[in-house]
């Protein structure tokens, strides 16, 4: 009966975010207060149980997404994405010019949100296109790909840093694995299967390229590197010596501190305040006005977030989640494969990556919680890609993909579709390999 109500419930969501149009956190809560009454959480307890789950969600996720959110605004708009795709087309040259944009989609994709980085990075694919009359798909699709990798498998993104906290993972080793996979998650379903994409029409309609920052008011390079890439710096550097030296000395808890999450975040934030604004001449006033736009920016995504959460607490306080853990596990389906597929089919359900990665996660956070032989970090980035799989016509990125390149339905199911596809399956089967090593 109690997956019968689950059951219920998802498709509940899905027919309010879908169908009705209802906003997701609005349809969150009430799914979540649905669920409760149903699971049999005595009715005075249940607005106390939504309530707990949007604080305990919001307590750990909100640092890390709003300050990444300033860091990638900040990012965009002082040119320094700008910057890193130029000096590494001037690098590659025009023959390797579309890996060259892959390597800018993936190194600007760490600190941008996925939306933020397609808008941005968009008008630099149609200029180069223009420049050199080269196809637009078979030049695009590598670098969005390289965006939408990022987004699903690398924290700071907002799914896989709220599953890490979720499942109680490692922050650096989910990073670290999720570099791995992504390698060739962006490869194959990037310039490989761009490939086969030359013949698909498209004229990227020129109202969508955004006038470029001129040279001189750039950014340096050193700069605008280090700026982009200091959270995986830190997060990376921080969890290396953390493996390697176990001690309990005062260095040893300053580095931990140091390397926390949050922490990282609020250190990288600070460097680009200066690197990006007070150094190339912008004062905190006109900086406050960036940071202030980006929490807008990102405002729902905290609130889905935080939905999901209420769900989940609903979830965990009815003894809902023992319940589904116990019927999953006589199912005798690998774990890892259980919560990529429950991902996969929410997100052909409801459209959104994030939405489909935190429900998943609710759903299946008992079972990883309780079994030691789960490896959390390979949970992260299982759930991650199946968020990922088969978008289509409910997805905003689908209909992005499609408005700016101009193409018809068809051709975006064949190409952004089975991009987006590629991805997932390879990131399964990366996990599925790691699961094996690691």
């Amino acid at each position: 009966m109690t997956l019968l109500i689950i059951l219920f419930c998802i498709i509940l969501l899905i027919l309010l975010v879908s169908w009705a149009k209802v906003n997701p956190f609005v349809a969150f809560l009430l799914v979540s207060i649905t669920a409760g009454l149903l699971l049999g959480i005595p009715l005075e307890k249940v607005t106390k149980s939504v309530q707990h789950g949007l604080g305990d969600t919001l307590g750990a996720i909100s640092i890390i997404i709003c300050l990444g959110a300033m860091i990638g605004k900040l990012v965009a708009t002082s040119g320094a994405a700008q910057k890193i795709a130029e000096v590494l087309v001037n690098a590659f040259g025009i023959k390797y010019i579309q890996w060259a944009l892959v390597l800018a989609g993936f190194i600007i994709g760490i600190p941008l949100f996925y939306e933020t980085g397609f808008v941005l990075m968009v008008p630099l694919i149609f200029s180069v296109v223009y420049k050199y009359k080269l196809h637009p798909v078979f030049i695009g699709l590598p670098m969005l790909a390289a965006l939408s990798v990022t987004h699903g498998f690398l924290p700071p993104h907002p799914s896989p840093s709220a599953l890490v906290i979720t499942f109680h993972a490692d922050m650096g080793k989910t990073l670290k694995y999720g570099l791995i996979l992504a390698i060739p998650a962006i490869i194959l379903a990037g310039p490989v299967f761009a490939r086969t994409l030359k013949k698909i029409q498209s004229n990227p309609l020129k109202t969508f390229m955004a006038d470029e920052i001129p040279s001189n008011q750039l950014p340096s390079a050193f700069i605008s590197f280090f700026t982009a890439l200091l959270p995986v710096i830190l997060i990376m550097s921080t969890t290396l010596y953390l493996n390697t030296d176990h001690s309990t000395t005062s260095i040893h808890k300053l580095i931990a501190f140091i390397g926390e999450t949050p922490i990282v975040m609020l250190i990288s934030l600070i460097v680009a305040t200066f690197t990006l604004g007070i150094k190339q001449g912008k004062d905190m006033k006109f900086l406050g006005g960036i940071y202030t736009h980006a929490v807008k920016d990102v405002s729902m995504i905290l609130l889905i977030v935080a939905g999901s959460g209420a769900f989940k607490a609903v979830l965990t306080d009815s003894g809902a989640n023992n319940n589904i853990a116990s019927l999953l596990q006589s199912f005798h389906l690998q774990p890892l494969v259980l919560g990529w597929l429950i991902a996969a089919i929410i997100r052909v359900s409801l459209g959104s990556a994030t939405v489909a990665g935190l429900t998943a996660a609710g759903i299946i956070s008992t079972l990883v919680l309780h079994d030691p032989s789960i490896n959390p970090n390979l949970m992260v980035l299982a759930i991650g890609a199946g968020s990922l799989a088969f978008s289509h016509l409910n997805d905003g990125g689908f209909w992005l993909f499609k408005e700016y390149f101009n193409l018809s339905i068809k051709d975006t199911i064949r190409s952004w579709t089975v991009m987006e596809t590629m991805v997932s399956f390879i990131g399964l089967i990366g996990v599925l390999v790691l699961n094996q090593i690691v």
